[in-house]
Parts: C-alpha cells; structure tokens; sequence
C-alpha cells in the first residue's frame, strides 16, 4: 500500500460533538460558520487524499496554509475543516493551534488505537533509525508480531512501503496505528523526532517505553536555540505520553533528562557502569562488534554484523527499552545479532573491489565524530569522502560538516545534496571552505553527484575506505522544486563496477 492510499474511517460524528470534544479538551474553539452540522467519516490534513465525509485539518505550513487548499478539500468530498482561520469553501472549526488540537483529536476519533499494543518510541539526535529496526528484530525473535515505523519505511505484517517522513502527521500516524490493530499486532516501535513533537503529531498517542538516544547540535534552523530543541525531545517523557523511560546517560542532556523525569525509568550506557544497562569489553571491527550487556546481575554477551561502535550504543538502547518491558533478552539478542543491515546506515557496498565502500546517513558532527574514529580504525589506507549539506536546514552546520571530514580523511569530495530551494553552489562552498579550513585534507569540489561518487571511487586504492556520507537510503535528490530518483548505493555500485579491479 502507498501512503497515497492510505484511509482509515472513523466512527460517524457530528460536526458539533467534535466541537464538544475539542472543547472538553481544553482548547477555545469558535465555530465560523458550521452550516447543517455535517457528519464526519474520516480525517485528513493532504487536500490531495481528502475523501468524502472527511474533515480538513487546514494547518499552517513552512511556505503555505492548508487552508488556501479548501476548495481541492471540498472538491474531493471534504465536509467541513479544521483550522486557525475561517474559509468560505467548507464549514470550519476554529482553534488557536489546529496543530495541537489535531492529534488527540485524531487519536480519539479513531478509537485511541495505540493502546492496543505495546509501543516504543525512540528520540534522539542520532541513532534512531537503527535502534527502532533493532527493536523490531528484537521483538520478533521473542515472538512478538510487530510493526514500524521509522523514516525508512512503515512495515507491519501484511504492510509495507516507503516512509514520507521520521515522524509522519497526525491522522497519517493514527491511520497506521490503525493498521497495525487489524493485522493484530502486539507491539510497535517507532521514530520520534523533533519535529513530530514540536508540532504534536504524536499527541493522543500513548508509549509503553519512550527511549531517549543522545542530544547534539542539529535542527536549529527549526528550533531557535539547542535547549528548545532539547524542550521538544523532552515533551516525549511526560506522564500525559508515556509510561515509563530508557535514557542513555552518555551526554550531558541524557544525564539531566534522567534528572527531570517523574515517571519510572532506567538508565543506559555504552559504557558507563553507573547505569542501570551498560555495556563491557566493546570491540569493533571490519565485520560487527562483540560486547557483554549487563543489566542487574546478568551478563549477556553480544555480536552485532552491522558496522559501527555507535551501533553498540543503538543496541543497548533496544535492550534498555526491552528490560522495561520485561521481554526475554536472550531472544531479543538473538533477534539484534541477526540483523545484517539497514538500509543507509553504514552500508557496505562491495562488488569485489580491494577496499571498503559505504554509504551512511552521518549528517551532523556528533555523528561523524562517533563515525570516522572507527572508519580509521579499519582502514589501512585512506578514507575519502564525498559528502555535502542539505539545503534549508541549519547553515551554521555546513562549514562544521566539512571541517570535521577533513580532519580525519585525507580526501574530502565536495559535492551536491539536495538543495531544496537553497543555492546549492553557496551549499558546497560553505562546506568546502569548512574542508579547507582544517588544512589536512585534499579537497575536491564536483557540483554532479554521481561524477563526485566515480571520482571518489577512482581515487581509491587498496586498503582504502570511500564514504559516501549524509543521505543514507535517501532516493530522491530535489533541486528548486524538481525532484529526480538517485541512490547512493545505487551510484556508488554502479561506480564500482564500471571500474575494472
């Protein structure tokens, strides 16, 4: 199924008992004009997906309100809207913050599914991705049905199909929790980002375990400061949307969020012996990492294939989650261990060639500086990597980017990722003058993505390590409004075996 076809009914209800639910729920809602009352079958926030009997919820956006998008809304059989400002195309419920109304309201209409399993849901800077597709693995290998929903993708037993983003919107999010109730399933684990929180998708729903991985640097050109950012990872910990907490107590927020929590939790380390979950006697190599979990007076010990010491830390934060809930952990390790990839994260591409080829989604320094310390640790040669900075993000990150790629390779490759409606060449130079600056490492600037990736890879020799970093399992590059399919893995593969070894 794609998302475009995904519809979930609800329980008929008047226009005027969501009023009164709204209302109940504490928010001022003045009702511009809502005609004969009609009656609500379904919600929506896309105009595109509206269907009959659906409520619009008309949100304000980055560059336009749902609410100039009314008349599509209508024309597709929306009965009535939801918004901050009255329209002349459908009967509208006002609010203050159609946002933070929207998803109880979604919640309840669809008959609060996530009580009906078990759920996780992961926060964090880095290491979400990875430690949500280890607590599916996890939870399978202990005989759970399961689902997920990561920026990857959104599985469940009969569902699959590509992820619009982390964390998707409200009536999105309780359309597949939705889902996952009638394929019976008993827990889910899911991504929870910043921006899920600050703009209160994840409202109305309720976590078994929330998980809270590492804070750092990114996402301030959403948020206005580093500790608003750490006020909307925070919001996932409260009583009103979760039950109980695993926090990993390796960085300085970490260490005061588990200070500030009221409800039940534990701590995690990757190495700390202080925590209530940590790991010993971590070992990363070419082909996984071992270590020994402890929690309690049990020792465990652990094989990851997947590549990376930050992926030690992932898996002690699945296992952390796990003990909260009482699941077997010698299962749930079987099930981690198992688990050979992910899709983005750290992947090997090898057609043979005599040297190390990665594609990993590294997109802010905290993350290349858990990352290159290990990339050396198995290159015999040169690392060389190609990488650049999205655009409409944070600019104060791309110079950092750069600077910090060059401090621990020997080439650094310049080139484009998706510039969205920025300038990609002022992209490219902010992150390539950032390269230079640390006065290390040669540096290349191809403005072509796939000429930056076969130049790379021509570089390279035996013992070498190419990464290619920041876009991961992304399969779409968009450049002021146009969108075109490319695949690093698919580029960097091709690149490999056009060249002859």
């Amino acid at each position: 199924m794609d998302v475009e076809d995904l519809w979930s009914p609800v329980s008929p209800r008047s226009l005027c008992e969501i009023v009164v639910h709204l209302r109940r729920a504490g928010h001022v809602v003045a009702e511009a004009d809502v005609g004969d009352r009609p009656v609500i079958t379904g919600l929506c926030q896309d105009s595109r997906r509206a269907r009959p009997g659906d409520l619009y919820a008309a949100l304000p956006g980055r560059r336009h309100h749902g609410a100039a998008f009314a008349a599509e809304a209508a024309g597709r059989g929306a009965v009535a809207m939801l918004s901050d400002r009255p329209s002349d195309e459908l009967p509208t419920v006002v609010v203050d913050d159609p946002r933070a109304a929207l998803g109880p309201l979604a919640a309840w209409a669809y008959g609060n599914p996530s009580t009906a399993f078990d759920l996780y849901g992961v926060t964090g800077t880095n290491g979400k991705t990875s430690t949500v597709y280890m607590l599916e693995a996890a939870l399978v290998s202990a005989g759970l049905r399961t689902g997920a929903l990561t920026g990857i993708t959104v599985r469940g037993p009969g569902t699959v199909r590509p992820a619009t983003r982390t964390t998707p919107e409200a009536c999105e999010l309780q359309q597949s929790f939705v889902e996952f109730v009638e394929e019976r399933v008993d827990a889910v684990a899911m991504e929870v980002s910043s921006h899920g929180l600050a703009e209160h998708r994840i409202d109305g729903s309720r976590f078994d375990v929330a998980v809270f991985t590492n804070l750092a640097r990114d996402h301030l050109d959403y948020h206005a400061s580093l500790e608003s950012y750490y006020a909307a990872k925070a919001r996932l910990f409260a009583r009103d949307l979760c039950e109980r907490a695993a926090i990993c107590i390796d960085d300085d927020y970490g260490r005061r969020l588990a200070g500030d929590v009221a409800v039940p939790h534990l701590t995690f380390s990757a190495h700390d012996p202080a925590a209530d979950v940590y790991a010993t006697a971590v070992r990363a190599g070419r082909w996984g990492s071992t270590f020994t979990l402890h929690h309690g007076g049990e020792r465990v010990p652990v094989r990851l294939q997947l590549l990376g010491g930050h992926q030690v830390d992932n898996a002690v934060a699945a296992l952390a989650a796990l003990c909260l809930r009482g699941i077997d952990i010698p299962a749930a390790v079987a099930g981690i261990e198992a688990l050979d990839a992910i899709p983005g994260r750290l992947e090997r591409i090898d057609v043979g060639q005599p040297f190390l080829a990665l594609v990993d989604y590294v997109h802010n320094t905290a993350g290349q500086h858990r990352l290159f310390p290990f990339l050396r640790s198995v290159t015999a040669g040169r690392i060389v990597v190609v990488l650049g900075a999205t655009g409409e993000r944070d600019p104060g990150k791309r110079a950092p980017l750069g600077f910090t790629a060059a401090q621990y390779a020997e080439v650094v490759v310049v080139t484009d990722e998706s510039a969205f409606f920025d300038d990609a060449a002022d992209l490219r130079n902010d992150v390539a003058a950032g390269a230079r600056r640390a006065g290390a490492a040669d540096v290349i600037v191809i403005p072509d993505r796939g000429e930056a990736i076969a130049v790379a890879v021509d570089l390279a020799g035996e013992g070498d390590t190419v990464l290619l970093a920041g876009r991961g399992h992304d399969p779409t590059l968009v450049d002021n409004g146009v969108s075109i399919a490319f695949d690093d893995r698919a580029a960097l593969r091709n690149a490999l075996s056009t060249r002859a070894y």
